[in-house]
């Protein structure tokens, strides 16, 4: 056995290459059609989603009897306030749930698992999350992106054989992508994996590996060399966690979720078998946003979980507590937010269980929906707990823990807020969510016209495109002119005790404005769009808020059709889509006036030290050291601090 070369330095990378590893990673086809891609495009598929898509009978019963356990588990054998007080999910709660199956709620029967539909794993994973967060992160890590998920897509027969029961029962799956210097930007990835026979040699660091501390198993992502005979690129391993080399440098701890087990793991010549590698060489990061098309759900799902409870104690306590001569939820400023809190929470369920429920039945593309479900979900479930403990007061930033002890109902509203941030940053920030969502909703348009703003394309591409693009606008550009939403009967099957008509031709007029400053905004700005990331941004945001709106009402009338609070839920989707149309509106003014380009320059001069006098009179409490951790490859000098649970 030939002695592997040294492992590559860290790859230096302009902007426009990083730019084309993403590009080379994203699903390039539609092969299905997106409810979500067309609203962008300005057209109002409504019969894409509605009726709202149901579940089988048989998933429900399996999925319900579950629940029912899952429920009883959670009730009776998850000690959240242990969690938070000790740091640490303990072995016996693990060891329950795996014996519960909750491992394998994605897995399918035949290698152990429960076979869960996407709909009840992520009513699951609402569930468990309502107990403690840290759970629903545990659960979800495993399975959503962990190796059950890749290899159910991309696994090869024996792959799938030799893993998935294991996962299903026994074992704890990880992701590690993340780098010290390497986060949105995985075209930086300095994890290298070189061919050595039938072996590949690891060698690199990773950071934030959530169950990385206790994990059995990894998905890891490293850089092939390129070689004779292997193409290179990013690409994705199966490691057993206990090889020879691993070694779990610290258990990271943060402001929130504290059970996590998350940490830093270190490869040092770490042989990895070539039977181990999922798909082909570079494919890696493919891999990884496909599967993501589904595993952003459940962070959504979580923040439904989030919502429930926020709606609960605002209930109860804005009922008991009296200022003024009455509760304080029929003072005009606190019952604003409760109903803020109930009508989103209605709206995030429908967009999860609408989502979910196409993923199961695989008519349509969900890559957008889905992306919107994790970026709307994660944003509107911290606005909701930030006014949950504005609610509670000085109890809201009170801890459970000196409540309790000072006699009072200990109600973790902080540990809420502190829980529910990561959210944002979790599996694509907020920022970068805005530009990848961006970027599917204006494939149609780059694949007629990319190739007028791309520089590297010669005057005959132009030229073609050119034409192309004529062609495609001359039949798109007259649809955004007018549409069902200026008639004044459409959609009357929304039209009952409270009338949602109204809102859905509101959803199809925006959705035409919206492809209206999307085509005016490339015509202006050509190649520098990319760079309009405020702009984009809106655009995104206009999206999901016309979205959720549809969800909302189609589950509204769900509800009704059979027979579940239809009248309630009228009330609450037309709630939201009143509180919805004023943000929309404040988005849509907020497209052309804006202080980007001030911003701009205000960066600028920050950068250059031109506003430094303002940080006068200040001390900073922050230690020594980098700003970013030596990530140098080699032997570790670390105890290691992985923790298997058997």
């Amino acid at each position: 056995m030939s002695a592997p070369t040294a492992p590559t330095p860290k790859p230096t990378v302009t902007e426009r290459e990083a730019r084309q590893v993403a590009e080379a990673a994203r699903e390039q086809d539609w092969r299905k059609p997106s409810f979500a891609k067309e609203l962008f495009l300005g057209r109002f598929r409504l019969d894409l989603i509605h009726p709202h898509p149901l579940p089988a009978d048989e998933h429900v019963q399996r999925g319900e009897e579950f629940l029912a356990k899952l429920r009883d588990f959670c009730e009776t054998q998850i000690d959240s306030a242990r969690i938070e007080r000790e740091a640490r999910i303990p072995d016996e709660t693990i060891n329950g749930l795996k014996e519960l199956g909750a491992f394998g709620m994605k897995i399918d029967t035949k290698y152990g698992g429960l076979g869960l539909t996407q709909v009840y794993y992520n009513k699951a994973l609402s569930l468990a999350g309502s107990a403690n967060p840290a759970v629903g992160a545990l659960l979800s890590a495993h399975q959503s992106i962990g190796v059950p998920q890749p290899l159910k897509i991309f696994g090869t027969q024996e792959q799938k054989d030799t893993f998935l029961p294991r996962c299903a029962r026994t074992d704890i799956s990880a992701f590690l992508l993340t780098e010290p210097d390497v986060g949105s930007d995985p075209a930086r990835l300095a994890t290298t994996a070189v061919p050595d026979g039938d072996d590949y040699v690891i060698d690199g660091v990773k950071l934030w590996t959530t169950n990385g501390v206790v994990a059995d198993l990894l998905v890891v992502m490293a850089r092939v060399p390129k070689s004779d005979g292997h193409g290179g690129g990013i690409t994705a391993f199966v490691v057993e966690a206990a090889s020879e080399g691993i070694t779990v440098e610290n258990r990271n701890a943060f402001m929130g979720l504290r059970g996590l087990e998350n940490g830093v793991t270190r490869f040092h010549r770490v042989r990895v078998p070539a039977a181990n590698r999922i798909g082909p060489e570079g494919a890696g990061l493919k891999i990884a946003l496909t599967t993501l098309n589904t595993g952003r759900l459940s962070l959504p799902a979580m923040c439904v979980g989030a919502g429930k409870w926020c709606l609960k104690i605002a209930r109860e306590w804005a009922g008991a507590r009296e200022q003024w001569g009455k509760p304080v939820a029929l003072h005009e400023a606190v019952g604003s937010k409760i109903s803020f809190i109930a009508a989103t929470t209605f709206a995030i369920e429908a967009v999860v269980d609408l989502s979910s429920q196409m993923a199961d039945e695989d008519r349509n593309d969900i890559r957008i929906e889905a992306a919107l479900a994790k970026l709307y979900g994660s944003e509107m479930a911290w606005l909701m707990a930030d006014e949950l403990v504005q609610i509670r007061g000085g109890r809201g930033f009170e801890t459970a823990e000196s409540l309790k002890a000072r006699g009072e109902r200990a109600v973790p509203a902080e540990q809420l807020l502190r829980d529910l941030r990561i959210n944002r940053i979790f599996e694509g920030s907020t920022e970068i969510m805005h530009l990848l969502i961006a970027r599917e909703a204006v494939d149609a348009h780059l694949s007629v016209a990319g190739d007028l703003i791309d520089p590297d394309k010669s005057l005959a591409d132009k030229a073609k495109a050119g034409a192309n693009a004529g062609v495609f606008y001359a039949r798109w550009l007259p649809k955004l002119v007018a549409g069902q939403g200026q008639v004044p009967g459409a959609y009357g099957e929304f039209r009952q005790e409270v009338d949602l008509s109204p809102h859905l031709r509101y959803v199809e007029r925006s959705a035409r404005k919206l492809a209206r400053s999307t085509f005016y905004a490339m015509s202006r700005w050509q190649g520098r769009m990319e760079t309009k990331q405020g702009f984009l941004g809106r655009i995104v945001d206009i999206g999901a808020e016309l979205f959720a709106m549809s969800a909302a009402c189609v589950r509204a009338e769900h509800l009704r059709r059979s027979g579940q609070h239809g009248r309630e839920a009228y009330q609450l989707a037309d709630a939201f889509c009143r509180q919805s149309r004023i943000r929309v509106e404040e988005l849509f003014g907020r497209l052309w006036s804006n202080t980007d380009d001030l911003d701009r320059k205000v960066v600028k001069g920050v950068l250059t030290g031109t506003y430094e006098w303002l940080e006068d009179g200040i001390v900073d409490p922050s230690g020594d050291g980098p700003w970013i951790a030596d990530t140098a490859p080699g032997a570790s000098s670390r105890e290691n601090v992985h923790r298997p649970i058997r």
